[in-house]
């Protein structure tokens, strides 16, 4: 497997991050109603161009995504075929190098998600009761323990 990471992703790459988004989302949140999830696709066009995107590509196809900000995480998504492999780890990696206090937030549902941050020095620092849409989603909030 040759994974490669490649920075600032342009509009050409939207409807695959969008697929990526999709796949991971299926396989991960499965507590999110059908609207939402609609919502959510829908919107997502419109947060691409002010992220940093980076593009995780195994042997040259695109399977997963980092979108950042100086300050925050704001997506890590890698498609359902290739979990495990990786490729979220390698993103964060990434993501830490350029920014190393990042902070980030992910659905208390999604419990992998969760470990996975703390596998990578991340912890809780607190919880909203609702997403930042005041959708019914609890949102943990994370940072790099000191």
């Amino acid at each position: 497997m040759a994974l490669t990471l490649i920075s600032a992703l342009g509009a050409e790459t939207y409807t695959r991050l969008i697929e990526i988004w999709g796949s991971a989302v299926t396989a991960t949140h499965h507590f999110l109603a059908p609207e939402h999830y609609a919502y959510f696709e829908d919107s997502l066009p419109g947060y691409f161009p002010n992220l940093e995107l980076t593009g995780a590509h195994v042997d040259g196809h695109l399977v997963g995504y980092s979108a950042t900000t100086p300050s925050s995480l704001g997506m890590l998504f890698v498609h359902a075929d290739s979990r495990g492999q990786g490729v979220g780890r390698a993103l964060l990696g990434e993501a830490l190098d350029r920014y190393p206090d990042l902070k980030l937030e992910v659905n208390e549902q999604n419990p992998d998600a969760r470990k996975f941050h703390e596998r990578h020095g991340f912890a809780i620092t607190h919880r909203n009761d609702v997403d930042g849409f005041g959708f019914p989603y609890p949102i943990l909030h994370m940072a790099r323990r000191p």
